[in-house]
C-alpha cells in the first residue's frame, strides 16, 4: 500500500512579498486543450484536433484580512502587471518522501472580492487573476511552461511550439 504526496503546507509570493501567514488558499489554473472534433472522409468515426489552450488562464487565491498591495495594480493596461509565486510542500505519509511544487505566474488582478464586513468576524478577501505566463516546477524539473504572448508551450522541456513559431517568421 502507498499514500499519495498531499500538500502539507504552502506560501505565496506577490511582487516579491512573502504572505506567510497572509495566504488561506490558491486555486491554480486548470490547463485545459481545446479540442475540435474533425471526421474526414474515408474515416470511420471523428478525432480530436488539438487546437491551442481553451479559456483564459485564472488563479484564484484568497487572504485574510486587509492586503493594501492587490489594489497597487488593479486595472492595469499591462497583462503582466503582477508576478504571483506560489510554493507548496508535499508530503507523503506512509514513507519520508516528499516533494517541492512551484508556480509561477504573471498576469492581473481581473476580481477582487472583499466579501461581507462584520466587525468581530474572520474578515476574508478573494482576488481573481488572469493569466499570461504560467510555469509549474516540481522538485527543481520544470515539467510546464506557457508564455501566451510569446507563443511558447513547454512540456518537460520540449518546447512544442518551438517549429511553429519558425515556420511563422517569429
Amino acid at each position: 500500500m502507498a499514500l499519495p504526496k498531499k500538500l502539507k503546507d504552502l506560501n505565496l509570493f506577490s511582487n516579491g512579498d512573502s504572505w506567510q501567514g497572509i495566504v488561506q488558499s490558491v486555486t491554480l489554473p486548470t490547463l485545459t486543450r481545446k479540442i475540435e472534433e474533425w471526421r474526414g472522409g474515408g474515416m470511420d468515426g471523428p478525432v480530436g484536433i488539438d487546437m491551442g489552450l481553451d479559456g483564459l488562464l485564472t488563479c484564484q487565491w484568497t487572504v485574510g484580512g486587509l492586503v493594501e498591495s492587490i489594489f497597487d495594480n488593479f486595472g492595469s493596461a499591462r497583462i503582466d502587471a503582477d508576478m504571483l509565486r506560489m510554493t507548496g510542500s508535499y508530503e507523503r505519509d506512509d514513507v519520508d518522501d516528499a516533494s517541492a511544487v512551484e508556480v509561477v505566474m504573471r498576469g492581473r488582478h481581473t476580481e477582487i472580492d472583499m466579501g461581507d464586513a462584520q466587525p468581530g468576524e474572520n474578515t476574508e478577501h478573494q482576488v481573481t487573476s488572469t493569466l499570461s505566463y504560467y510555469k509549474l516546477i516540481i522538485d527543481g524539473t520544470t515539467k510546464i511552461e506557457i508564455d501566451l504572448p510569446n507563443g511558447v508551450f513547454k512540456v518537460n522541456g520540449e518546447d512544442r511550439l518551438a517549429g511553429r513559431r519558425q515556420r511563422l517568421g517569429i
